[in-house]
């Protein structure tokens, strides 16, 4: 069945073909490992995880590769403020490479929480500085690259358009902000592909002009040309690249070899944050662990995300991620119902009877197949899932279609049996526990308005309090 894909380049769905038969090319731009990836990080690679299964599941095979941005990210897209790395690693009092291993570490430990699938090749930004090195010489050398005091810079007007992905006003370019950061360029759009360091800057290398370290998009150019070619199929990212990085990684790449990259270019909508902006001033950027500290476990979150398309804005709430954290529980007892269905609930009474069972089967999955191959519409294709789950006849032919759909979905279905084990003595998060003691002296103090206010805002947070002879008892919605 044809695939159909959003491409940010052309604004429309597009039938995809990928460059060489059933070998589909992606680059998808990675972490800053300078702190914790935060929820909205995951909203990203959750999306790019879907994305490999659709393929897969479709037939294809996959070369993905996902850099590690390790160096050279400043604080500003418009080349401004520190190196993030070497921020952190002043304020954490650590070397630069510490700092990227303990976050690396940490980022595909949350990875593997929430099932997302590893890109074929992971790839360092420090252990291609070589290669990043020679495409700037080559941006250069082509006439599209000029040196001023601080670093080489790319010239946009030497491009036949810029911009190309966001069709924005070039005065609009978040690079351009700040006209006055240095007088020195030709054009105030022009951005940075190669940095001088300072003295006193950790990570520089020697280059032409002297130490420097490289700017953040030469990296994506440089590492998905060495991998993937001067052409390949996908790139991947948030819409946030849109305006700055991803315009400038096709710019490097007209310079240096006269192509856009990538054929298709997707990004995934915002997360937001109880109807605003995630923001760490704002005190709302959440970890997968500040989550499972509130009963709400990473791949509850993964399924939270299949409530609305990838580019559309998703708004999280707690209240909504605990509907997902019970709405995950029903989906596994759903599916356990169903596999260890007898042999008398599988209807199978005659011919007739079993070819009912198998044309609904095959309906389903046609359902299914054309809801993912429609740019990705996970939430239409859990409506399928949801109706196979809830089917009144059980049976193992529906659990072997659930875990056929999770191919997909990444959810580990098949190991729901060990999940509910391990809820089940799960640890109280202290959040919970501390409604719990102070429902406990509300009843000692006959406060009954107060008591069943708190055993309502426990059962909103996904806990069912129950009152008996032997004392009050709780349990995990």
């Amino acid at each position: 069945m044809q695939i159909k894909l959003y491409n940010t380049l052309t604004k429309q769905k597009e039938n995809f073909v990928p460059l060489n038969g059933k070998e589909v090319k992606i680059y998808s731009c990675g972490p800053t490992v300078y702190s914790f990836a935060h929820i909205g990080n995951f909203r990203t690679y959750i999306f790019v995880d879907n994305l490999r299964r659709v393929l897969e599941y479709n037939g294809y095979t996959l070369k993905h590769v996902m850099n590690i941005t390790d160096v050279g990210h400043l604080e500003s897209d418009a080349d401004e403020g520190e190196d993030k790395m070497e921020k952190a690693a002043r304020k954490e009092k650590k070397d630069p490479y510490e700092i990227a291993k303990f976050y690396s570490e940490a980022f595909f430990k949350d990875m593997d929480k929430l099932h997302i699938e590893r890109p074929e090749i992971i790839a360092k930004a420090t252990d291609h500085i070589k290669d990043m090195l020679e495409f700037a010489k080559e941006i250069v050398k082509n006439g599209y690259g000029y040196e001023t005091s601080k670093g080489i810079y790319f010239d946009i007007s030497k491009l036949d358009k810029y911009p190309i992905l966001s069709n924005r006003n070039v005065d609009d370019q978040i690079a351009g902000a700040r006209v006055d950061v240095d007088p020195e360029k030709r054009n105030p759009y022009d951005f940075a592909i190669w940095i001088k360091a300072p003295e006193n800057h950790i990570m520089k290398w020697d280059s032409p002009w002297g130490k420097s370290y490289p700017g953040w998009h030469l990296e994506c150019s440089a590492m998905s040309r060495k991998y993937l070619g001067e052409e390949f199929d996908i790139h991947t990212g948030g819409v946030d690249h849109i305006p700055t990085h991803h315009e400038n990684e096709i710019a490097q790449s007209k310079g240096a070899f006269g192509k856009i990259p990538a054929k298709i270019w997707m990004h995934v909508e915002f997360l937001q944050v109880d109807g605003g902006k995630m923001s760490k001033s704002l005190g709302n950027v959440y970890t997968l662990e500040e989550l499972s500290k509130k009963g709400i476990e990473p791949l509850a979150y993964k399924l939270f995300c299949y409530t609305a398309h990838y580019r559309t804005k998703l708004n999280f709430t707690f209240e909504g991620a605990m509907a997902s954290e019970r709405a995950l529980n029903r989906l596994r007892e759903a599916y356990i119902t169903h596999k260890n269905a007898k042999s008398t609930e599988v209807v199978k009474e005659d011919e007739s009877s079993e070819n009912n069972l198998q044309n609904k089967i095959d309906e389903y999955k046609n359902k299914f197949i054309q809801a993912i191959n429609d740019d990705l519409n996970i939430p239409l294709a859990m409506g399928t899932v949801w109706e196979v789950a809830r089917e009144n006849k059980k049976s193992k032919k529906y659990a072997e279609l659930l875990e056929e759909f999770d191919k997909v979905l990444g959810l580990d279905l098949s190991n729901s049996e060990e999940y509910i084990k391990e809820q089940q003595t799960i640890v109280i998060p202290d959040e919970i526990k501390q409604l719990i003691e102070k429902r406990k002296e509300a009843r000692i103090n006959k406060d009954w308005e107060l008591s069943d206010k708190i055993r309502d805002e426990l059962k909103l947070k996904g806990y069912n309090v129950k009152d008996t002879k032997e004392g009050m008892t709780i349990e995990k919605l």
